[in-house]
């Protein structure tokens, strides 16, 4: 029996993770909790690696694999500890050419130059930060690390930029300090050790439609198990909808896309590990630009890979992990296209009522395939949790399965309408739906 630990293990993953070949030969034990891992606003990184090494010393029994599905701290803490022990795992330095995105643009300019958008980076606490910048608006500014895409903005002149900055330089230090404490660990480049972990980049605004190959290396060898296609709301500032397999990009251009992967993973010494690249590519002009690499398969394609291959993508991330060649099944599954959709609430507000249990279940009765997860609860206030973008605020998501994307969009609205959420204003006793 393998032992395999999950930072922050859900209900929902466990489910995934039992889908996979050779689950009855394992048990997946999560390591510490959600609520210490993901559910925070403030990092502190040494205190969870200490505490998530003690449970791990503690642990009557072997060890066999640690893998990753959260965003930091979670994405640097699990390879570490894996390290630790002996086991397949991404160096620190490979992860983090991925993780500080100044640093990654850095490697990247140097590996795949050619999809490589134009960037700066610059101090968020100057009073000269504007003049440093040397982007034509409108441009993109975020830190070199964050929590998704919180504290990100899409600037279109001087006063949005100040105003971000505000907000940035408010909400930083709750994630760069941690992320400045793991820079420590090695050796940085001229270029960065002036920075630290509460730094900012800019980057040149990229438009198009936007798709994310996911893969693995193990042993040196590459591999891409899937590509999806992200689609962005009206207002092009938030995804709405995740879906796979991506019929939006020609084949040739995800070629591309996969063998630029490879050579920069291959440039920065990335092994044992998943990953999944985020392109932009622009239908009129042809130009394919790279937005990030993440170093981890992404949880919000598991549900996906079930429906369509008939197995979570956990298969790979348990197969690397464990130092295995991944294998994944193709068109196994129930339905020929599967989606994850955001439930979104556009305005600030306090969380007067969720859907029920009952309710959820009477909806995902009426359309077999479906999955709700609800992200907020009664008392929330929406400006206040974490991992929220800066212009809209997620509720939730629904995971659905159709024959082809119209049928998906179509059940997804009919879905949505049936789910009962109320809301106040901050501070306003009534309440709206």
């Amino acid at each position: 029996m393998k032992n395999i630990f999950v930072p922050g293990l859900t209900a929902v993953q466990r489910e995934e993770l039992q889908t996979i070949a050779g689950s009855d030969d394992m048990r997946f034990l999560s390591l510490m909790d959600y609520d210490s891992l993901v559910n925070i606003t403030v990092v502190d990184f040494e205190k969870t690696l200490t505490e998530a090494r003690e449970e791990l010393d503690a642990f009557d029994g072997g060890v066999d694999a640690i893998i990753a599905h959260w965003d930091f701290p979670v994405s640097i803490i699990a390879p570490m500890l894996a390290a630790e022990r002996g086991l397949p795992a991404p160096s620190l330095e490979s992860l983090l050419k991925c993780e500080h995105k100044y640093w990654s643009r850095l490697e990247q300019k140097q590996a795949i130059p050619e999809v490589v958008p134009a960037f700066c980076a610059f101090d968020p606490f100057s009073d000269d930060a504007l003049e440093t910048i040397s982007l034509e608006y409108p441009f993109w500014i975020k830190p070199v690390k964050a929590h998704s895409s919180d504290l990100g903005f899409m600037i279109t002149d001087d006063e949005e930029f100040w105003d971000a900055l505000q907000e940035i330089r408010s909400e930083i230090e709750n994630v760069g300090d941690a992320f400045e404490t793991v820079l420590g660990r090695v050796d940085l480049p001229a270029e960065l050790s002036e920075l630290g972990g509460n730094a900012c980049i800019a980057e040149q605004l990229v438009s198009g439609t936007q798709f994310a190959p996911e893969g693995s290396v193990t042993g040196g060898e590459f591999d891409v198990h899937g590509v999806f296609h992200m689609r962005k709301d009206e207002n092009g500032t938030s995804f709405d909808r995740l879906s796979y397999p991506t019929a939006d990009v020609p084949a040739e251009v995800q070629e591309k896309a996969i063998e630029l992967s490879r050579r920069f993973l291959e440039h920065i010494g990335f092994d044992n590990g998943c990953f999944n690249s985020e392109f932009m590519w622009d239908e009129e002009t042809g130009e394919l630009s790279l937005i990030e690499f993440n170093t981890r398969i992404s949880q919000s394609h598991s549900e996906m890979f079930l429906k369509v291959d008939g197995v979570s993508n956990h298969q790979v991330a348990v197969e690397v992990a464990l130092g295995r060649k991944p294998r994944m099944p193709e068109g196994k599954g129930e339905f020929d296209v599967a989606g994850q959709y955001m439930i979104f609430h556009d305005d600030d507000a306090i969380v007067t009522r969720v859907p029920t249990k009952e309710e959820i279940r009477a909806v995902q009765e009426n359309y077999p395939g479906t999955v709700i997860t609800l992200e907020v609860k009664e008392g929330d206030r929406l400006s206040e949790l974490p991992g929220q973008d800066s212009y809209r605020f997620r509720l939730g998501k629904v995971y659905l399965g159709a024959g082809n994307h119209q049928e998906m969009d179509e059940k997804f609205r009919t879905v949505v309408d049936a789910l009962d959420f109320s809301f106040a204003a901050p501070g306003d006793s009534g309440t709206a739906a």
